[in-house]
């Protein structure tokens, strides 16, 4: 079965999960999907989680390219986003990039460009996280404010590469590089592009050369309907054997799954698998009949489904 990746152009983290398939060679087909509210073609198949980008194969849905990069290393080892040598390190860099540098990156950028944001994005996006929605001038004041933020953290990642260095880690492109990458990458903004930041640091600029490289990989573009097919003509995949922490759910519980940063839309299932790293909800859906969607554990939340007394 074919991988699928559900997207948008503009994503910041779809564009970090289209390196991933590229620096993994991989073909794969993609699913252009509206940035904003309503998503009827991605509904149906992860039961509310509507963020992007979400990596399909049949009827089986990995959300959050945490878990995508997981996934798309156990299917394809060579070459590693892991390097045994830098795993712990690069996973801390990659997790400063994506919680402490991206949100003042993207309300630096969104600011910039508040008058050239497809309309309804900021609504969308305050729906999201349970926050009122901001005026055009808030919009703008905060790109003032957010780029005090950006600013020294870029120097901190053009300092990894003060030595000459290729990458961030040493002379091999990691999960540091990707994550650091698709954040500095938002800089190409909208209408108004935000790269000119970049020029005090030449090697940061060489780096992000050569992380654009890496290409995307073998891309062919198919539509909405396809992914809900290709869902209906599959079954989830056996799942591996659980590993429940203590205190967690186990295979065959009732749970509800969301993103733990205020989100609003939670995605209810049965426990289909569930580890350190992961947890899996088996559900189903008039439109694809049962389907499994998948979780990181870091950064989301669970809770049990109480049956009505």
């Amino acid at each position: 079965m074919a991988l699928i990746l559900h997207h948008y152009d503009f994503s910041n983290f779809a564009e970090k999960a289209r390196l991933m398939l590229g620096f993994k060679g991989l073909a794969w087909q993609g699913i252009e999907q509206p940035p904003i509210a309503p998503k009827p073609f991605l509904t149906p198949l992860t039961g509310g989680y509507r963020r992007i980008p979400v990596l399909q194969e049949g009827a089986d849905l990995w959300c959050d390219t945490r878990l995508i990069a997981r996934e798309l290393e156990r299917r394809v080892p060579t070459p590693t986003l892991f390097p045994s040598e830098t795993s712990g390190t690069a996973e801390a860099i990659a997790w400063w990039a994506e919680h402490q540098l991206m949100r003042p990156m993207a309300l630096y950028v969104s600011g910039i460009n508040a008058d050239h944001m497809p309309a309804g994005l900021h609504e969308d996006r305050a729906h999201i996280h349970g926050v009122p929605v901001p005026s055009l001038e808030a919009v703008r004041a905060a790109a003032v404010r957010n780029a005090h933020l950006v600013r020294p953290q870029l120097e901190w990642l053009a300092g990894m590469l003060k030595d000459g260095r290729g990458y961030l880690l040493g002379e091999r492109a990691c999960i540091a590089d990707i994550a650091c990458y698709h954040v500095v990458w938002f800089l190409r903004g909208r209408k108004i592009d935000c790269r000119a930041m970049l020029d005090p640091f030449p090697k940061l600029i060489a780096w992000r050369d050569r992380m654009a490289a890496i290409g995307h990989g073998r891309r062919s573009d198919v539509s909405p309907d396809e992914g809900l097919a290709a869902a209906r003509a599959a079954t989830p995949a056996a799942p591996r054997s659980s590993d429940p922490q203590d205190g967690d759910p186990l295979p065959g519980d009732r749970v509800r799954v969301r993103a733990a940063d205020n989100a609003r839309d939670w995605v209810e299932g049965e426990v289909l698998f569930i580890d350190a790293e992961e947890i899996s909800l088996l559900r189903s859906d008039p439109q694809v009949g049962e389907v499994a969607v998948h979780f990181p554990r870091l950064g989301y939340d669970w809770r049990r489904v109480r049956e009505p007394s």
